[in-house]
């Protein structure tokens, strides 16, 4: 089982987005503007990009100290190494029964090889790994990053002040993480799919509301949407839309990821479905500037609530749950 272990990717993840809104917020409160001097004459824009080294660095140091996996080590044959990593993580007691089935695992499955992720004799992909990629298609293709990556500039255009916009991205920053945590602690209980198919719908139906009071905007003279009334709507809308992901989407797919590939194919697959993940990623990203210039929020939008229904029928009919199923298992 992935689990827990596989939730907790997202809540780092989200912890890290919202400590950089966090501080992109306190440094305009300083400055007053983005493209205001802040300190030693540059522009407070650059001190966002600036301050990036310190966790960046900190990292780079912390990846000195990452232990191997007991996977690999049990296949590189060192059992001394590969049992004090089990004991640490899992108690000494645990460990040697952990390691015998680990390497009774790796001995029953074949080695790992491109060809395992094709159907004998074609060149047909397993359909294992047609639906990792789908999940992790699907969980960009709902747009959730161009909250996460123009959330201030979305929130402009809709006629707040810019400080008011960094402050919704902390608010959505903590909506995400509440949301984080609610799956950390029950999924284990009551499965993968039923996260998955909640946030399918909540996303669906919360993202028809965007669309809907982005419709009914205005343009003022200077060409920018006024929601009016609307704008109200809009936020508990978004914000709904990033507690529904953050409930399913955000950490369930790397839960599945972990759980639904055979150890013979583990590797390749995961890389191939991570692949596809930031292929999505970087065409929802690049793609939506383009929308927001040709046919406004409501268009953007709307092709992102379209891939959310289609996420919804994609959990119905491919999705099998893994709930309690152990990686030598699968």
């Amino acid at each position: 089982m992935v689990g827990v272990g596989g939730s907790i990717q997202q809540i780092a993840i989200i912890l890290g987005l919202f400590c950089s809104f966090l501080s992109n917020y306190s440094l305009v409160q300083i400055s007053g503007n983005s493209t205001e001097v802040l300190w030693s004459g540059f522009d407070t824009w650059r001190w966002m990009f600036w301050i990036e080294l310190v966790p960046a660095t900190i990292f780079l140091v912390t990846l000195f100290f990452i232990p191997e996996s007991p996977r690999y080590l049990a296949m590189k044959n060192k059992q001394q190494a590969g049992m004090k990593i089990l004991s640490q993580l899992f108690g000494a007691k645990n460990a040697k029964s952990m390691w015998e089935e680990i390497r009774q695992s790796l001995g029953n499955s074949e080695k790992t090889k491109i060809s395992n992720l094709f159907q004998a004799h074609s060149f047909k992909l397993k359909p294992v790994v047609y639906i990792a990629i789908g999940l992790a298609t699907l969980q960009q293709l709902v747009g959730i990053n161009v909250v996460f990556y123009y959330g201030a500039i979305l929130w402009q255009a809709v006629g707040f002040s810019e400080s008011d916009a960094l402050l919704i991205n902390i608010i959505s920053g903590i909506i995400s993480l509440v949301a984080c945590f609610i799956t950390l602690s029950l999924i284990d209980k009551l499965g993968r799919k039923p996260f998955l198919l909640t946030g399918s719908i909540g996303m669906t139906f919360s993202l028809i509301g965007l669309v809907v009071a982005f419709s009914n905007g205005t343009i003022d003279p200077q060409g920018q949407l006024q929601l009016g009334d609307w704008g109200f709507i809009a936020l508990v809308q978004a914000n709904l839309y990033v507690f529904f992901f953050n409930l399913s989407w955000g950490p369930v797919m790397w839960v599945m990821l972990g759980e639904i590939f055979p150890n013979n194919m583990r590797g390749l697959g995961l890389g191939v479905a991570g692949l596809a993940q930031w292929l999505a990623n970087f065409l929802v990203t690049m793609t939506f500037p383009i929308l927001l210039a040709g046919g406004g929020l409501a268009l953007a939008y709307s092709l992102y609530a379209f891939f959310a229904f289609i996420s919804v029928l994609f959990v119905i009919y491919l999705v099998t749950e893994t709930k309690g199923t152990k990686l030598e298992n699968v």
